[in-house]
């Protein structure tokens, strides 16, 4: 069983994601709707933290960047509607495992689901 940590004010936009990394296996999911609480959680054993786009204001990258000053293990994936190219640029360094399109959906879990195995 692996634990998801999705930190999001829309879980909405994410329940078919969610429902995708449950699909097959007991993962559990935990979610975060404020930056306070996500940092909790990211100190914690999470095999994979989700980062939407926006939240509280503050951008996707600068949370990365602080879920790394907190866990510098964690596998991160964040929301973006930048192109690939872009977001590379703008994430590169910081180790960022997938990027995910706004409202993700079970084919982005089964992604997720596969670069960690890839992983392991």
């Amino acid at each position: 069983m692996k634990k998801f940590l999705i930190i999001t004010q829309h879980a909405g936009n994410f329940s078919r994601l969610a429902e995708g990394l449950r699909k097959e296996t007991s993962n559990e999911i935990i979610w975060a709707d404020s930056i306070t609480a996500s940092h909790v959680a990211a100190a914690g054993l999470i095999g994979l933290i989700i980062i939407d786009e926006k939240v509280e204001g503050q951008s996707c990258m600068d949370i990365a960047k602080d879920m790394i000053r907190i866990n510098a293990m964690a596998n991160l994936a964040l929301v973006s509607g930048l192109s690939p190219e872009e977001f590379h640029e703008a994430s590169e360094g910081l180790g960022i495992m997938a990027q995910l399109p706004p409202c993700p959906d079970a084919k982005d879990a089964e992604l997720l689901l596969n670069a960690l195995t890839a992983l392991s």
